[in-house]
């Protein structure tokens, strides 16, 4: 579980900062997108992932290469 706190921002509205350590569990970077998805026990942030198959393809050949037959 992840903690964080809504920011303030000069215009009145507020913004999320995500720790790092929830960066690197959820395969997210900075610029990518969230749906956020409001449910009866609160609210829910889901990656909208446009490039599944690319990151898949590059999931994929690094591990391959890390562990290549000799």
């Amino acid at each position: 579980m992840f903690k964080t706190t809504i920011h303030g921002l000069d215009d009145g509205s507020g913004a999320l900062l995500l720790p790092r350590e929830m960066l690197d569990s959820l395969d997210l970077q900075v610029g990518d997108e969230l749906q956020m998805i409001e449910s009866d026990d609160g609210l829910i942030l889901k990656p909208i992932r446009h490039d599944d198959h690319k990151r898949q393809m590059n999931a994929a050949r690094d591990v391959m290469d890390r562990y290549e037959a000799a």
